[in-house]
Formats: C-alpha cells, structure tokens, sequence
C-alpha cells in the first residue's frame, strides 16, 4: 500500500525539559474542505482535545506523573456516509527522574481506548509506552532522546524520538523540538508570542457498525501552523490562535487486516485493502488555552537538581 504511517499522537511529556508545565491544555479546530480522491464530494473535520498533566514530587529526585488526554473527530469517513465520531483517551501514569545536574528522565505508561464508543469492548484498548532521557549542554539548552511504542488496531507502531530545548538568553526565543513528532519555535514580544509549530500524529480507532464487519480508522496527519499568543496572568495563562496546513487521511479498514510492523514513516508487511476513498489535506483554523505552571519561580527555594 502506499500509505505511509508519518508519525504519532505526541502527549506534551517533553514539558520536563522546559522550566514549566502546562497542566491543562484545551483546543478545538476545523478544517476546512478536506475532498475524497476521484469525486466531487468533501468533508469538514471538526476536533476537539483536552489534556491534563500533574506531576506530583515524591522527593528532589523524583516525580509522580499522571493525567489524561482526550480528543474527538468528528467527519464523514465515506463520500454518502454520515458524520462519525472519534474519540480517544489516553490515561498517563509515570514517572520523571533527576539522576545528576545533566541527566533525567521521563517513563510514562500510555493504555488508552480509542474507538467510535459504540459497545466498547477489550478491542477498543489499546497499550502505548515513551521512555524518554535528557541531557543538559548548558543553562538554555537540553538535548533529549528516547522512544515510543504502541499497539494499535493496525499492529505495533514505534518510533525513536531526537531532539532539543533552547531557551535564549534574554528568554524571548524559544525552539521545542521532537523529530520526527513535534516541533514549536517561537519569539516572544512582551505579552504576545508570535509562532510557527508542526505537529505529526498518527493513531487508530476501531468502528462498530450495527449489521456490518467491524473496521477501523487508520489517521495520519501532518500539521503546519503559524500561530499569535497572549500571554496573561504573568505567562500562566496563554490564549492561542492558529492558522494552517493540515494533511488529514483518515483511512478505514476492515477489522483483522493489519502490517507487520511500523517504525516511524516505515510500514513493513502492508498489504491491506483500503475500503475508503483518500482524503486531501486541508486549511485548518484552531484556538487553544493553556495553563501553565512555571517551574522557574521555584528555583529560589529550592536546589537546581529539585526541578524537573
């Protein structure tokens, strides 16, 4: 088949590479004219996502990770059908540990169940894993690595996860970046950040018809965004809005009919049939608030090694 997986749902565990946390974070986007190939007809994918992160301290050393994230997609899947719904929710449990001035690092446990939530059952859940290390060159810049792994309704998908944190100097530019799954650079000016980001996710969902064979949604998608930011509340309060590029295909599949293995834009052993027509990509329009704790504020009370 010439679909290829691009990459993944990144859950914003790279935070503890920050001097921050976001600790909730909800968005809503739509995209607009998103046509099936070889017809004349289109859909509008509408999504909405929430996520919350809290870490709790156990000691200086170490952090209690947990939380959960929850997405909605809401579109048609074939050019005649209905509007679907999409849902997924991934519970996150870890933990993030401090091992030296230059070296910690982020283990989260990922089970999630991502289906249409009609008659869940044990096929709609799903087990993923990130372990995640970082390296700390100097005060603005800490390298990371490491690696995610997922069931999925297609089969096992994984993939190594490389790159950065840089923070300048005079803490106006920022880059974020996790290849091949997220990267966000950005240029602060006084209560307003200007932006661009890119955003890979790739995820499954299973679909429960009534009177038909079970099938499954196979999504990739590559996100390109430009994006303007308030900063209120002394930056723990942050409004965004993003204008962009999104290249959502949302392919179905019959129930059974999977790869062999996928590791990041590789699919190896993939026959299948595709029962869906392509979908192309689409501008997309998208509004976030987030809440933000600022890790840095702490640093006056307590050693260096205690943040995250």
């Amino acid at each position: 088949m010439k679909k290829i997986l691009i990459a993944l749902f990144f859950l914003p565990l790279c935070i503890f590479s920050q001097n921050y946390v976001d600790i909730l974070k909800i968005g809503y986007s739509e995209t607009f004219n998103n046509d099936f190939e070889g017809t004349n007809k289109s859909t509008q994918v509408n999504s909405f996502e929430a996520g919350l992160t809290i870490p709790i301290v156990i000691n200086k050393d170490y952090a209690f990770i947990t939380g959960f994230d929850f997405s909605k997609n809401n579109l048609q899947l074939f050019p005649d059908s209905l509007q679907t719904n999409l849902y997924s929710t991934i519970l996150k449990v870890g933990l993030a540990s401090t091992y030296s001035k230059k070296w910690s690092s982020t283990l989260i446990l990922l089970p999630k169940i991502a289906s249409d939530y009609k008659n869940i059952s044990s096929d709609d859940f799903y087990v993923g894993g990130l372990a995640l290390f970082k390296y700390q060159k100097n005060e603005n810049l800490k390298y990371r690595f490491g690696i995610y792994g997922s069931t999925e309704a297609f089969g096992f998908f994984t993939t190594p996860i490389l790159g950065w944190y840089y923070l300048s100097p005079n803490t106006k530019f920022e880059m974020d970046v996790s290849l091949p799954i997220a990267a966000d650079i950005n240029y602060k000016l006084g209560k307003t950040t200007l932006g661009v980001d890119y955003y890979g996710i790739g995820r499954s969902f299973a679909l429960h018809g009534e009177n038909q064979p079970n099938e499954y949604v196979d999504l990739s998608s590559l996100e390109f965004a430009s994006y303007i930011q308030y900063n209120a509340f002394e930056n723990s309060i942050l409004l965004r809005g993003k204008f962009g590029y999104s290249s959502n295909n949302y392919e179905v599949y019959a129930d059974g009919d999977s790869i062999d293995l996928g590791v990041s834009a590789f699919t190896f052993g993939d026959d299948r049939k595709q029962l869906n027509p392509d979908l192309s990509g689409g501008f997309f329009l998208k509004v976030e608030a987030i809440y933000r704790f600022q890790l840095a504020k702490k640093k006056q009370s307590f050693p260096k090694k205690q943040t995250l």
